[in-house]
């Protein structure tokens, strides 16, 4: 069905909160639909060849591990096929890739996935990488600094219908589960995050003394001591809350598509960046350091020919920053994320097989080159503790 706009159409504020209402009705219809409970409302499980490749392990040595019986056994379907439930595979994880824990007294690594542009898959690169650190046995917590709360509503919730203020940042609570799915712990968002870009500035002129900018940065110290990895996702503008986080972050991850407007754009959002560091920290004798900095070639297109030019572009202008990996622009992305999701929640079986595994793979490389420079930031992190 096609509707036809009328050319002289006017537009009232009462309009506009009629289409707010209908947009909320249909995505809470949608949701109904996405999310029932006979649908994508259950914790995935995994057989047990998944398993083993999560722990690295053979299948020799992951049969000998069942058989010692010291682990998880799962539980036996037809067919003698072994499926374990998502806490059962992280038990298996953390007990076989120990060496890649927290280590004592480390804390939880900070990142902060951040781009002055929008539709960069800036939140999907967020959620995926707290799923894949989770799966791997992290404690992850992931904190939405959006007030459109883009994070939170790929976790299924609604901001303003399912987010009472008090749970957001704004009161710098540690949030319970809210679902069975990766990560466990989230700190969702809603509209009334809005307000902190009137608070801080306000409190700030009337308080010399007050450092708008590490409100976030403290909030979260008990955080680093309970979970092993802090992933921040943010708002596609530098605000108050953007620069917070930033500021609060061990490592940042800058998704950036391969095309010339969103290059030009990333050089702009980092000459910000380096104004605003310089009047808050470098001009009041401070310093920041991060232990990492990733660009993130994101929504590569193979086919698109401009692209492999920019592509260029990037890397000669990053350099090292630069992963190693790009994660290809795919209809698999897309339909996960219709369906409040991403690749670690969508079913093989129901996409085609190679599509699956060029997203699938490409995040996995992503989550593994991240947890190698985590393990190194808390490597630095025991070493400065005994003045190495």
């Amino acid at each position: 069905m096609s509707i036809k706009k009328k050319p002289d159409s006017r537009v009232s504020l009462e309009d506009f909160i009629s289409a707010s209402s209908r947009v909320g009705a249909v995505i809470e219809s949608v949701r109904s639909t996405m999310l029932a409970p006979d649908a994508r409302n259950r914790p995935p499980t995994f057989t047990t060849n998944q398993v083993a490749t999560i722990c690295g392990l053979e299948k020799a040595q992951m049969d000998y591990r069942i058989k010692k019986g010291d682990l998880p056994l799962g539980q036996m379907e037809t067919g003698h096929r072994r499926k374990f439930s998502l806490e059962e595979a992280r038990t298996w994880a953390q007990a076989e890739r120990s060496k890649y824990m927290r280590p004592e007294g480390a804390e939880a690594i900070t990142i902060a996935v951040a781009n002055f542009k929008g539709g960069v898959t800036k939140t999907t690169t967020a959620v995926t990488l707290a799923q894949g650190l989770s799966l791997r046995g992290h404690k992850v917590l992931v904190i939405d600094t959006d007030p459109q709360g883009s994070m939170t509503t790929l976790f299924g919730l609604l901001p303003d219908v399912d987010v009472d203020d008090e749970r957001t940042i704004l009161n710098h609570r540690e949030c319970s589960p809210d679902r069975n799915r990766l990560p466990p712990y989230t700190g969702p968002a809603n509209l009334a995050l809005y307000s902190a870009e009137f608070a801080l500035p306000s409190r700030q002129k009337a308080e010399s003394s007050f450092e708008f900018w590490n409100v976030l940065n403290n909030g979260i110290d008990a955080a680093r001591i309970n979970y092993d990895v802090i992933i921040l996702d943010t708002s596609p503008s530098l605000s108050y809350l953007t620069i917070n986080a930033l500021l609060a972050s061990d490592g940042l991850i800058m998704p950036l598509p391969p095309s010339t407007l969103d290059f030009t754009s990333s050089g702009q959002f980092w000459n910000l960046f380096n104004d605003l560091t310089a009047n808050l920290v470098t001009n009041r004798g401070k310093t920041k350091s991060f232990d990492f900095v990733d660009v993130l070639l994101a929504r590569v297109d193979a086919n698109d020919a401009s692209s492999s030019v920019v592509r260029e572009w990037i890397t000669a202008a990053y350099a090292g920053m630069v992963l190693p990996v790009e994660i290809p622009k795919t209809s698999l992305t897309a339909s996960a994320s219709a369906e409040f999701g991403t690749v670690y929640d969508t079913e093989p079986a129901s996409i085609n097989a190679r599509t699956y595994r060029r997203a699938f793979d490409a995040y996995e490389r992503v989550v593994e080159l991240v947890e190698e420079q985590i393990m190194t930031a808390w490597k630095r992190q025991l070493g400065e503790k005994h003045g190495a």
